[in-house]
């Protein structure tokens, strides 16, 4: 979501929004680790492809998070909601 349709959200649906979207960081760094280990393996083995772009989309998707995650902290303390 981005920080329009945060805005347009009610109150109520902005904190179930927060209740589901809390980042894990320990899940989402072995998950990390085990993409860049898929992509290092790929790489030795000449296997150039789509082993090779699946984790790559993954990671980006996973370093994305956490800017979600400010956004909506943003607007929970705008709304003095925390």
């Amino acid at each position: 979501m981005n920080k329009k349709e945060l805005s347009q959200l009610t109150d109520k649906e902005l904190l179930e929004v927060a209740k589901n979207n809390k980042p894990s960081p320990i899940f989402d760094a072995f998950f990390i680790g085990f993409l860049v280990g898929i992509i290092i393996f790929s790489v030795t083995a000449n296997t150039w492809g789509l082993v090779t772009l699946i984790p790559l989309v993954l990671i980006y998707a996973f370093l994305k998070k956490p800017k979600q995650y400010e956004a909506l902290k943003e607007e929970l303390t705008k709304r003095n909601l925390q």
